[in-house]
């Protein structure tokens, strides 16, 4: 609806575009303070851990991130959002000794979803805005399983913090035995015995 102001100067309305989403510098920047795990995050005291208060503290500001998530608007999500945003609290109140999440590697290595295989109705579990309503979609699909696709922007935090899918709660770390038969393993020591021979 417009004011008396805005029809005197024939100002339109702006479509809506995509919702903006909370900035996650803060988040990020918590998170490099309480990641040990790998050698450019190592202190300077390799023996120092992070203290649950700075743990807690970066749960706090992702679970800030859902919440302001759901006040956005309409998520047709919000019930998936609510219970993401409990398993954060459920952190806070008993935080874990250190992070437990994916490297940024794991996100940059992630399989990226071209444009042209999302349809009109796929959407982010997370924040519930279609793909196709941005012009350049950044949608990865997950390696638990093929329809688990997520913007990059809401689901790389959650991985970063928790490193399991936020659906199935797959630890996406894990790598996949190969199980090796019998025979193959027979061959080997066969092959490795005559080469001494």
């Amino acid at each position: 609806m417009s004011n008396p102001y805005e029809i005197e100067h024939n100002i339109k309305e702006k479509p809506k575009g995509r919702a903006r989403r909370p900035s996650m510098s803060s988040f990020f920047n918590q998170l490099s303070q309480v990641e040990t795990d790998t050698p450019e995050q190592q202190h300077h005291n390799r023996h120092a851990v992070p203290t649950p208060v700075e743990v807690a503290a970066v749960n706090r500001l992702l679970q800030d991130q859902y919440y302001a998530l759901l006040q956005t608007g309409d998520n047709p999500n919000a019930d998936f959002l609510n219970h993401l945003i409990e398993d954060l609290q459920r952190a806070i109140d008993s935080p874990p000794e250190k992070v437990a999440g994916v490297p940024q590697s794991y996100l940059d290595a992630l399989e990226r979803v071209p444009k042209k295989l999302l349809k009109e109705s796929d959407s982010c579990p997370i924040c519930g805005e279609a793909f196709l309503d941005d012009p350049y979609p950044l949608v990865v699909e997950l390696p638990c399983h093929k329809t688990h696709r997520f913007d990059l922007d809401c689901v790389g935090p959650w991985l970063r913090l928790n490193g399991t899918c936020p659906l199935d709660r797959k630890d996406l770390m894990k790598k996949k035995e190969v199980v090796k038969a019998k025979d193959d393993e027979e061959e080997v020591e066969d092959d490795y015995e005559l080469m001494y021979a």
